[in-house]
């Protein structure tokens, strides 16, 4: 483990998260739970770590709850690299450490033509996350609104993200 996170220390990883709607839980509970004001639905968000130019899918985390911040879902996801192993990600993320996100402009400011000419080499950069996100999704399971039982999501979201490491030919199975 130790090996693949030093390994992956020379590249700055791309992350994001994308929501996919579930059904409306029959508790009220669990409907405050997963309601998010912001889509008006009930949504299961993941959010997925890859390698620049899409080559790879390093990481995912499933399941979370709509509501749930993605700074704070990347700081859980965090403990799990190297120190001083560095990120990109969107707007979403800012205030995070190690972490690299496009200029934000300020109230009745405007950005300057440097930090725009930033913003569009860093956004071509992390488009391809975009592009895997794009990738699982192509499977309508883990596009629609999810209708399976939630006790299996979790391995049906790993199962297509296993399947779209395949098709992408980053995937290396062990011949014994």
């Amino acid at each position: 483990m130790e090996i693949v996170q030093e390994i992956l220390t020379k590249f700055q990883l791309l992350v994001d998260s994308a929501e996919q709607p579930i059904n409306r839980p029959s508790q009220p509970e669990e409907q405050k739970k997963y309601y998010s004001g912001k889509k008006k639905q009930h949504p299961r968000k993941n959010q997925f770590v890859g390698l620049p130019e899409a080559q790879d899918i390093v990481d995912v985390e499933v399941g979370f709850p709509g509501p749930t911040a993605d700074i704070n879902l990347f700081r859980t996801q965090q403990e799990k690299f190297h120190i001083k192993q560095e990120f990109g990600g969107d707007k979403g993320y800012q205030g995070g450490k190690n972490i690299k996100t496009p200029h934000k402009k300020k109230r009745n400011q405007e950005l300057s033509d440097a930090q725009k000419q930033e913003n569009k080499v860093f956004s071509s950069n992390r488009i391809y996350i975009e592009h895997l996100i794009r990738l699982v999704k192509i499977f309508q399971i883990a596009s629609q609104r999810f209708r399976l039982k939630n006790d299996v999501y979790n391995d049906i979201i790993f199962t297509v993200c296993g399947l779209v490491r395949l098709r992408i030919g980053s995937l290396i199975l062990a011949v014994t």
